[in-house]
């Protein structure tokens, strides 16, 4: 029988290959074949791929500005758990370029403990074609120090420039005012020190560029001029060095919204040949003044006014209430103002007076309304001496005004902060607080006044009446409130 040629053939299929495996040398368990002739677990009972990596360490943090060190003299904000901090941390430990990093995580820990744990996962090849990953913690001790900018605060002769604002008159309103421009657009954050004087602020910087950017944003909100000075503190002949120390005196202009103003004849005829008897309806990097009984408008620079200087005839202080009793307009409008004859009651005396306004628009009958009484005021001006009788008004109303039953307001504003001066006087006391209460009314009364500055909700809001009656009473004669949606939200005493 012939095999090779017949039918009869078997198909022999190929052998499966087995996988090869040993007995482990510590415990005996089957295992695969590896260059420490090992399981796994006796591999890692027996070798350490942490080895060199430290477990413990330490990261500087400012408790005055919230931010932690990064090597070698950098100073960052890092919240806590963030990804910074995390590579804040790695960064601290040594031998960590050893080994392959998979994960990290943070382990939480109390507040107050000054403890941040990491947990670390790693691999690293222990033998020929052995790949180890081991899981272990490392932590680290927060230390509190002060960072170089915050220790600049308590130093009074690390400044490398200061700005010094005046303003020459009796109150400080457009401090305050402009306290909280600042606030808003954050311009103090740059500062090392600010502190108060007795006719303005000084702003204290590290760094001149900072000195010249604080003097071009005041010069974008209020009307200023300002002089430059330098004084020599050291000098190193060998290296052809200088250490200097620079003053940045600004000036603003002592003229504030609502003020009676006598032009003098030059200025107001460079001006659109306005009325010498004007007011100032608004400051801003320049004055606009308005005639009253035309609704005339000019718009004054700083430049101009530094070139011939007046002073304001009347303030705020000097306002008169009046009544109105009824309104008659006239039909000339400018924006939100309307000319219109008003009849008005003297409230001290009860006598009766009739004055044009530009105010027509914003007065109705039974209204309360503060206006310079000029027939009876003497003012010590010698341009206001030279008009002509005809021409100066018996009353110039200025701004309609609300009585208010009591100073409690839903909403409040921040201070930066500023150092007080030394020597403060009972009286600068009550005067600051009367400045303050008028800058608060002034905010309530003026939605335009409102757009520059941050308002925020209080926790003190006046309780609601107890009847209809009393609330009825109250809507008659408190102030328009202020509405919920122009109030932000106080994060800050939250404590988030």
């Amino acid at each position: 029988m012939d095999i090779d040629g017949g039918n009869f053939g078997y198909a022999m299929e190929p052998a499966q290959p087995t996988a090869s495996s040993i007995l482990c040398c510590e415990c005996g368990v089957p295992t695969q074949p590896n260059a420490a002739a090992m399981c796994m677990d006796c591999i890692k009972l027996q070798v350490d791929i942490t080895t060199g990596i430290t477990r413990e360490g330490t990261i500087n943090h400012c408790r005055e500005c919230e931010r932690y060190m990064q090597p070698p003299n950098h100073w960052i904000l890092a919240p806590n758990e963030s990804r910074e901090l995390m590579a804040i941390c790695l960064k601290k430990l040594r031998g960590l370029n050893q080994v392959r990093l998979i994960d990290a995580n943070f382990i939480w820990t109390e507040p107050h403990s000054r403890r941040i744990k990491l947990k670390l996962t790693v691999q690293k090849e222990a033998f020929t074609n052995t790949i180890l990953q081991q899981a272990f913690q490392v932590e680290f001790v927060v230390n509190n120090t002060q960072c170089p900018d915050c220790a600049r605060t308590y130093t009074p002769h690390i400044w490398k420039a200061v700005v010094q604002c005046r303003q020459k008159v009796l109150h400080k309103r457009t401090f305050l005012y402009l306290e909280q421009v600042i606030l808003k657009h954050r311009a103090h954050l740059v500062t090392v020190n600010i502190k108060e004087t007795k006719d303005g602020i000084d702003f204290y910087f590290a760094q001149r560029a900072h000195a010249v950017k604080m003097i071009e944003f005041l010069s974008s909100v209020v009307p200023i001029r300002f002089k430059t000075s330098e004084e020599l503190i050291s000098e190193d002949f060998k290296s052809n060095t200088a250490n200097y120390k620079f003053t940045y005196s600004t000036e603003i202009v002592p003229i504030c919204k609502d003020d009676l103003v006598c032009l003098p004849k030059p200025v107001a005829k460079a001006h659109g040949n306005i009325a010498q008897l004007v007011l100032c309806i608004k400051v801003g990097p320049s004055l606009r003044f308005m005639d009253p009984f035309t609704l005339h408008t000019a718009d004054m620079l700083p430049a101009s006014y530094w070139r011939t200087p007046f002073p304001s005839l009347a303030d705020l202080t000097e306002l008169t209430e009046f009544i109105v009793a009824d309104v008659d307009f006239l039909g000339a409008t400018n924006g939100k103002y309307a000319l219109a004859d008003v009849e008005l009651i003297k409230s001290s005396d009860g006598s009766t007076h009739i004055a044009r306004t530009h105010l027509g628009s914003l007065l109705n009958a039974g209204d309360t309304v503060m206006g310079y009484h000029l027939s009876v005021t003497n003012f010590n001006n010698e341009i206001f001496d030279s008009l002509k009788e005809e021409t100066i008004p018996e009353i110039v109303l200025v701004k309609k005004t609300f009585p208010r039953k009591s100073k409690n307001r839903n909403w409040k504003l921040k201070s930066i902060g500023m150092q007080q001066a030394e020597e403060v006087k009972k009286q600068d006391v009550d005067r600051q607080e009367r400045d303050y209460e008028i800058f608060l009314r002034n905010l309530e009364e003026d939605p335009e006044l409102r757009q520059g500055v941050n308002l925020y909700k209080s926790n003190n809001a006046q309780k609601a009446p107890a009847n209809d009656a009393e609330m009825d009473e109250e809507d008659e004669v408190d102030v328009p409130p202020i509405s919920v949606d122009e109030l932000l939200d106080d994060v800050e005493s939250m404590r988030i």
